[in-house]
């Protein structure tokens, strides 16, 4: 086969993802920030937000950035302490919300405790669209809100001083998926219009390492002004001094200068996020915000520790819903399991794992310790959750989220229903088409060179809305397959001088086995490693036919 050019390549790819025009070609290839970034004014109540924000700077009131604690919320908390910081505002606090003890929102309690602190503005980031008995008390005690959040409005009304969310249907923001510090750095952005206060032009780019890594961490399509993020939220993490990003980098044998999408995924993001799964969401915040590698050290230490805690937790858990699901003498489309022991800061984890094995939406409810029921869902790309959930909300106390991950507070007297109530509720709603693996492209062997490489990376980074490209290599002879780690749960097949993986994958799931000395194809993605400082071109392995 002849080697396929570099420009066929791009457009063969670039067509599925629906750009064909050379002018949407050459955006894609080379994100501007200047041409690619919108204007916040856009935004509904940009204006109201930044004035009232102005006004509190120039009266010194006591501000709390009241953030999520997840890998969106903490970056975008920590992206406004900078920004206060920077301009020399001292008058301010963070808070995030204990997930175990308080849970997901804004809280009445906590808005309580800020009176009682003379606080006088609270901007809230990443939380806070359907929070309207929360926003109407601090109203009634005399702070205001400004609402900065992605998450889906319900129809209803918040009486803040501003609510910036593009997602509004009166908002004329012309991009509608940016994460949560997306829309706080949106904000940021449309105060230093209306005032610089001698930051130069341009400097707040230094930002963006806080908002590719929620862009990167929060599963948003990564097209429009998430593309330009995640680009130049990488560049500047390649660079930064960020003592919390260079010590994870060095404890986590990540190549700063090569640091790409995967290792933001797949080592840094789990590790923030177990701060607030297993109760300590300040910690994930200190590592961002730290000044010195000494304080860094310890904080990326701790997370390390608690990251591998949860990772016993959510391994237990799953056994444990396997176990249950055997039992069953068939499945249903939408599978439900729950116990009151379980922790439900780790149960989206959970459902994660069973929705990649069963290929279909998962619900997992446990019990906060307050006596409410609370679970998290993930859908396997077939449906929307939030549409299915609509569809059961008289089961529900609460629920919010995304298409493709919600959460949810179950009635208890619905808990011996919720299941066939969702399963009647999918099978009455429209459902998203989807194929089994979607190929941009035929390749063999000979392809597999340094230019090819070089060409796939130009379409990076990868993630929702732009996912890695995959091929079919055709016609490989394996000279050695065998499974490797401590388990035997991944995958390695050579073939001529390339090698190929699959982690967390099993010889015997292989739409075809294979074998050394046997012709086959092989469908997978070419990727780039820079683990330990050591550069390896690979193929990840999808199926092998």
């Amino acid at each position: 086969m002849k080697v396929m050019s570099e420009d066929v390549l791009v457009k063969e790819i670039l067509s599925s993802r629906g750009i064909f025009d050379e002018k949407s070609i050459e955006k894609f290839l080379s994100p501007s920030y200047e041409d690619g970034v919108h204007d916040p004014f856009l935004m509904k109540d940009m204006k109201k937000a930044v004035d009232r924000f102005l006004q509190a700077i120039d009266n010194n009131e006591k501000i709390v950035v009241y953030s999520d604690f997840d890998a969106d919320g903490i970056p975008g908390g920590a992206l406004f302490h900078d920004f206060l910081k920077k301009i020399g505002y001292e008058n301010f606090s963070n808070y995030i919300p204990h997930r175990n003890d308080e849970g997901y929102g804004f809280h009445l309690e906590a808005i309580d405790k800020f009176k009682e602190d003379g606080v006088d503005l609270i901007i809230t980031i990443d939380v806070g669209i359907v929070a309207y008995d929360e926003v109407k008390r601090a109203k009634e005690l005399g702070m205001d809100v400004i609402v900065t959040d992605h998450h889906e409005p319900n129809g209803g009304v918040l009486e803040a001083i501003a609510v910036l969310d593009p997602k509004q249907e009166d908002c004329k923001y012309p991009f509608k998926e940016l994460c949560g510090t997306g829309v706080a750095y949106k904000f940021i952005q449309g105060i230093l219009v209306k005032r610089d206060f001698g930051i130069k032009s341009g400097m707040e780019k230094w930002w963006l390492d806080l908002v590719g890594l929620a862009t990167l961490s929060d599963m948003v399509p990564l097209v429009d002004e998430n593309r330009i993020f995640a680009h130049f939220g990488l560049v500047v993490l390649r660079k930064t001094g960020r003592p919390g990003i260079l010590q994870a980098c060095r404890t986590l044998n990540i190549s700063q200068r090569h640091l790409n999408e995967d290792d933001i995924g797949f080592l840094i993001t789990p590790r923030i996020n177990a701060a607030s799964r297993m109760g300590h969401p300040d910690d994930a915040f200190r590592l961002l915000t730290a000044l010195d590698e000494v304080e860094a050290g310890v904080c990326f230490s701790h997370l390390n520790s608690i990251n591998d805690e949860r990772k016993g937790l959510v391994g237990s858990i799953v056994k444990e819903v396997k176990k249950k699901i055997k039992k069953r003498e068939e499945l249903g489309s939408v599978i439900v399991s729950g116990d009151p022991k379980w922790k439900p800061s780790v149960l989206g984890l959970v459902a994660n794992s069973l929705v990649e094995e069963y290929k279909r939406p998962v619900f997992i409810w446990g019990n906060e310790g307050s006596g409410s029921i609370k679970g998290s869902s993930r859908s396997d790309g077939s449906i929307s959750l939030i549409d299915l959930l609509n569809s059961v909300s008289d089961s529900l106390e609460y629920f919010g989220g995304h298409k493709m991950a919600a959460g949810f507070s179950l009635k208890k007297n619905e808990i011996h229903s919720f299941e066939e109530k969702l399963c009647g509720a999918y099978d009455s709603l429209d459902k998203i088409s989807c194929e089994d693996i979607n190929v941009d492209g035929e390749i063999e062997e000979p392809d597999l060179n340094d230019q090819f490489y070089k060409t796939i990376s130009k379409l990076s980074p990868f993630g929702v809305g732009n996912p890695k490209p995959v091929f079919l290599i055709k016609n490989i002879v394996p000279t050695s397959v065998r499974t490797f780690g401590k388990q035997g749960n991944h995958v390695e097949i050579k073939f001529g001088k390339n090698r190929a993986i699959g982690f967390f994958q099993k010889i015997e799931d292989f739409s075809n086995t294979p074998e050394v000395g046997k012709k086959c194809s092989l469908i997978g993605n070419p990727e780039e490693s820079f683990f330990a400082g050591r550069v390896e071109k690979r193929i990840r392995i999808v199926d092998v036919v």
